[in-house]
């Protein structure tokens, strides 16, 4: 069954239930977390929503006038949200900011988003997705300064195409912005479509003019304002011109990888040099006629200090958080997370490298079993291991479906995805330390020979969701030090509005936040935790001493192209070129920030993109539905035998070969 239609049939099933859910723990909110946020709102820097830009609160966003001053914190500052200033679910009520004021920042992939009445991109000059370049010319109407090194910042620039009510505009960053980093925004000479000049808000235009006087209740906000206005300055940006300026800061990367991190320190730090603890529930053997590639199956579950706060750690759990704010394990609470292997027919001749395999949207461990990962396996000797994503896995549709309707439980998701990833990294461990699998007869053939070969160590391959988390294993496993990220992206606030996958569950935050201009807010929200469990919230580190090799397919109906380039920006992958054929891309300049790769053998980190024949999608923040966009190609590129030869190459040499003979790469879709 296709991603797309397992989340047809599987949003049918359980909409109605976890919304259900969320509509029954409505309110609820433990004594820890009452008391958490009390704590976060005793002396809140501000009171209210920011009143340079009308009525609507959080816009515009991300905005520093929610954070406050935090001497303890990599920034100096936290978020300070309130629940009065956050989307009110029609489900669950109003949310609970506690899980949002741990961070010292916004999310490096933050899109900016306001609302300008009348606004036409094209008469404005706007910078769209199609000219990213023009985003830095001297008189771009949007202007990001990076205040920490006084760097202008690339992004693009569109109108929200679900909303035609509000309009909201939405400013993406064309590379993430840097951990920890301050930026000041200057929006100026914006006009309709009829070339009029559209006037700044009036509060702000009260801020732009005369010294307030201090009876003034924007008198502050001039103040805090008045350093920004003068970087704009220095960088030739004059006050007259603008419609509305403000600043923010980044997130730190303690901030945003730091439980994660955490987790991992401490579980393997009371593993030691031992191998993590498992049980094998089951080896089948396979005759080559029941499969020519794999010649044993073997099942099991691995044993690991669970962090989340039931026993077990089932759906629905989330961090159990100690005295310092970190996630801590209850005493005894252990994790068992069930784990496949598929070991090549090849590996009787000769060990074979061991791998963990990462599986798409709400799956399982089970597409270790696909027909793609099989041929690879067998035609390049490797051993492919997965468990659960658990927290995006099947067992947890219904809390997805549910925290889409419900911000209050949106860190039942991601917490127990890292957890998930966690569960990960120990069974890479046990594949690389001597005493684990490879001391197992399961692992062995009847005459004793190793099939495994630990020495090799653990390499990853994934792809979709498997790309997108993926990304957090190779960035924070101990053990692997290269990953295949296939059909991958970041940024899910990013890709949701642009995946046919996510039609199913649209009705999900329909019904929580039926107002569309709340959904952008809820999707640059639930970023803020997204960061601690896919690759947004560590692309800026994910090279640092590792390398990965991203496939992209191009004209992808599930995971926008977009989303990849923004990653190989970040990330300092280079690009195979030519990368698409002549007239194939609408962009200006395709690929535009995105290095060539330099050689046909390239050592170091890489994009390749492998072309269908799909049409390109849509420019628009919508999906590719209907006929006009063809074929969706989101499976191609893991079922060509020239993509599982690189892949092979790369993952057990780290050089990327040149497979399409100095040409752009091209296969025949599926069948």
């Amino acid at each position: 069954m296709s991603i797309r239609s397992l989340m047809r049939s599987a949003a049918g099933r359980v909409l109605a239930a976890a919304l259900a859910v969320a509509a029954v723990t409505a309110g609820l909110t433990s004594p820890a977390a009452a008391q958490s946020r009390a704590t976060a709102e005793k002396a809140p820097a501000h009171t209210g929503c920011d009143p340079i830009a009308g009525p609507t609160c959080l816009l515009p966003y991300p905005d520093d006038w929610y954070t406050r001053p935090d001497r303890w914190t990599p920034t100096g500052r936290r978020l300070d949200f309130s629940a009065s200033d956050l989307p009110v679910s029609a489900l669950a009520g109003p949310t609970d900011p506690t899980a949002w004021n741990r961070l010292d920042g916004f999310s490096p992939g933050s899109a900016l988003v306001l609302t300008v009445p009348g606004l036409d991109p094209a008469a404005s000059g706007l910078a769209p997705i199609t000219d990213i370049g023009r985003s830095l010319a001297p008189s771009a109407p949007i202007v990001i300064l990076d205040q920490t090194t006084g760097t202008r910042w690339p992004y693009w620039a569109e109108l929200d195409a679900n909303d035609p009510q509000h309009r909201a505009l939405l400013v993406h960053p064309a590379r993430d912005f840097l951990d920890g980093h301050h930026y000041v925004v200057g929006i100026r000479n914006l006009r309709t479509a009829t070339g009029a000049p559209i006037p700044p808000p009036a509060p702000f235009a009260r801020i732009l003019g005369h010294r307030l006087p201090k009876q003034d209740p924007l008198r502050e906000r001039q103040s805090e304002l008045k350093p920004d206005l003068r970087t704009l300055t220095r960088d030739g940006v004059r006050t007259s011109d603008l419609y509305l300026a403000w600043d923010f800061t980044v997130a730190s990367a303690a901030s945003l990888t730091g439980d994660l991190t955490s987790i991992r320190d401490d579980a393997f730090a009371r593993l030691g040099s031992a191998a993590p603890a498992f049980t094998v529930t089951s080896v089948t053997d396979l005759t080559p006629t029941q499969d020519p590639d794999i010649a044993r199956v073997v099942d099991g579950t691995i044993q690991l200090p669970s962090y989340l706060s039931q026993p077990g750690g089932p759906t629905g759990s989330v961090f159990n958080r100690g005295p310092d704010g970190r996630p801590a394990q209850l005493p005894g609470n252990i994790q068992t997370a069930n784990f496949r292997c598929e070991i090549p027919r090849a590996a009787w001749t000769k060990p074979s490298q061991a791998a963990l395999y990462g599986h798409g949207l709400l799956g399982s461990r089970d597409e270790v079993g696909a027909a793609n990962v099989r041929a690879m396996a067998g035609e390049h000797d490797f051993t492919f291991c997965a468990t659960d994503w658990i927290g995006m896995a099947a067992e947890d549709q219904n809390t997805v479906v549910a925290a889409l309707g419900n911000l209050n439980a949106f860190p039942e998701v991601t917490e127990r995805v890292q957890q998930g990833v966690l569960n990960a990294m120990f069974l890479g461990r046990a594949l690389v330390n001597p005493a684990g699998f490879a001391a197992s007869s399961a692992f062995r053939a009847p005459d004793g020979h190793p099939l495994l070969d630990p020495r090799a160590g653990v390499v990853y391959d994934g792809n979709s969701q498997g790309g997108i988390v993926g990304g957090v294993l190779v960035a924070a496993s101990p053990d692997v030090k290269r990953g295949v990220l296939g059909v991958t992206g970041m940024n899910y606030s990013l890709l949701l509005n642009r995946s046919v996958d996510f039609a199913a569950l649209q009705p999900a935050l329909d019904a929580g936040y039926p107002d569309k201009l709340q959904q952008q807010l809820v999707f640059q929200l639930t970023q803020l935790l997204w960061d601690h469990a896919e690759t947004d919230g560590y692309a800026e580190h994910l090279t640092d001493g590792r390398q990965v090799l991203m496939d992209v397919a191009f004209g992808d109906h599930q995971v926008a192209n977009v989303s990849a380039d923004v990653e190989a920006r970040t990330i300092g992958a280079r690009l195979h070129v030519p990368a698409v054929a002549v007239g194939r891309s609408p962009d200006v300049v395709p690929y535009w920030g995105i290095a060539p790769s330099p050689t046909v053998r390239y050592q170091g980190s890489a994009m390749v993109v492998w072309d269908s024949g799909t049409p390109p999608a849509p420019l628009t923040n919508t999906a590719p539905t209907g006929p006009r966009y063809g074929h969706d190609p989101h499976e191609d590129p893991r079922n060509s035998p020239l993509v599982r030869l690189q892949k092979a190459v790369f993952l057990t040499t780290g050089v990327v070969i040149d497979v399409c003979g100095g040409a752009p790469c091209t296969e025949p879709p599926a069948s």
